[in-house]
């Protein structure tokens, strides 16, 4: 009995001695994380700092031509009757630009252009820089990580979406479509259809294409937040008309659906199906046969992986957006922002151990890094010329391809899952 009470004091003592070598082993290489925390902040730092030097010191380095249309129109509400007549030309002499924005833009904008414009230019820059990262943030929410984790892998995001190509145009033009993205990403997000809805209401009052989202809260059976978002951007609406007047109902009477005034349809920056058809047949191509047989085949692809992905929130939103992007008569690289989140989704989220997952995220990042509408960009004569020769033409459905590859991988690969 007395050997063996020592064996077991024995035994427990190398127990203790094993548990305390396993702690030291397990230990000693925590404190080399903790050593590189400051990796992803200072990488955050020297990105923003490397844009900022950019816009600054680099010749051209963003003319805010866009900014300048969103603050020149909400200037022109001092002139009555005057704001659908505006255009900003001082950098754009071949396309003076008009504001094409709902009339409610101008009102959210006003107390902006009150201000010094290089102090708002400034300060835009680093708003955008914010809504990256909140858009990477609730992205993370999105997928299930909890707030107190991810905060670096979202400054890592951060820092390289910075530059990608969505992200380089809406920095060069001083867009809003980040903070849009964020708005969406956030309603989303909320369980309550009050936030949800107002969220979604005031954003496509501001800029119309959040309006798709109507479709997301449809598809999962948010009926409140569809309703009320609604309800909300209509009030949009009334609120324009009873401030602004016969400007804000002519916009909805006779310029809603006048594309050609947004912008040329057939420049390479516009990724959409009816550009990229244009590009290709060298006219406007409107929404003729081969336009509407693009959409269909991207409507059924949606529908498709929207059943595979079986109420997967950030996903589902994900595909609802991406069919908005390429039904929309125009759209710019600026609005691909919900690239990033499409890359979290694909590299982070629940199927990215699937297979195909990993590379169609990491494709898509190297795809936007490079910018193939932009370098094609250099090869139109000019933005309005629609033909160009087809090695121009046929690389201007870059994102559309892309796109049409990535639904198909969703709806295949839920299918293969299930069974």
């Amino acid at each position: 009995m007395v050997m063996r009470g020592a064996v077991r004091r024995r035994s427990r003592g190398l127990g203790s001695i094993r548990r305390y070598s396993r702690t030291v082993d397990t230990a000693a290489p925590v404190a080399s994380p903790a050593r590189r925390a400051w990796l992803a902040p200072a990488l955050l730092i020297v990105s923003v700092a490397a844009r900022l030097g950019w816009t600054y010191l680099v010749p051209n380095g963003a003319n805010f031509v866009d900014l300048h249309v969103y603050l020149g129109g909400a200037g022109a509400l001092d002139d009555p009757g005057t704001l659908y007549s505006y255009v900003y030309a001082d950098q754009t002499p071949d396309f003076p630009l008009p504001f094409t924005y709902p009339p409610f833009a101008a009102l959210v904008f006003y107390p902006l252009h009150l201000l010094p414009f290089g102090l708002v230019a400034f300060c835009w820059q680093l708003g955008i820089v914010a809504a990256l990262y909140g858009v990477v943030r609730v992205s993370q929410r999105l997928l299930g990580v909890p707030a107190w984790r991810g905060h670096r892998v979202a400054m890592q995001w951060t820092a390289v979406g910075i530059w990608i190509e969505p992200l380089r145009s809406n920095f060069d033009y001083g867009q809003i479509n980040v903070i849009l993205v964020l708005a969406v990403l956030c309603a989303a997000y909320s369980s309550r259809w009050c936030l949800s809805g107002l969220l979604v209401g005031v954003a496509a009052g501001i800029k119309l294409t959040p309006a798709i989202t109507g479709l997301y809260f449809l598809g999962v059976r948010r009926w409140g937040a569809a309703v009320f978002s609604a309800i909300v951007f209509f009030a949009t609406v009334g609120l324009s008309v009873a401030v602004i007047g016969q400007q804000a109902r002519f916009y909805f009477t006779d310029l809603l659906g006048d594309a050609g005034r947004i912008g040329p349809i057939g420049t390479s920056f516009n990724q959409s199906w009816r550009g990229a058809i244009s590009r290709i047949l060298g006219h406007e191509a409107g929404y003729g046969p081969i336009v509407l047989a693009g959409i269909a085949v991207t409507a059924v692809l949606a529908l498709l992986a929207w059943r595979a992905l079986d109420g997967e929130r950030l996903g589902s939103l994900l595909v609802v957006q991406l069919l908005g992007l390429l039904i929309s008569p125009i759209s710019w690289t600026h609005h691909w922002v919900w690239l990033l989140p499409l890359m979290i989704w694909l590299i982070h989220g629940p199927w990215r151990t699937r297979a195909g997952a990993r590379l169609l995220g990491w494709g898509w990042l190297v795809l936007t890094l490079i910018g193939v509408p932009w370098l094609l960009s250099f090869a139109q004569p000019t933005i309005w010329q629609i033909g160009r020769p087809w090695y121009l033409a046929w690389p201007g459905l870059i994102y559309i391809v892309a796109t049409l590859a990535t639904l198909a991988w969703i709806a295949a690969s839920g299918r293969r899952q299930s069974r």
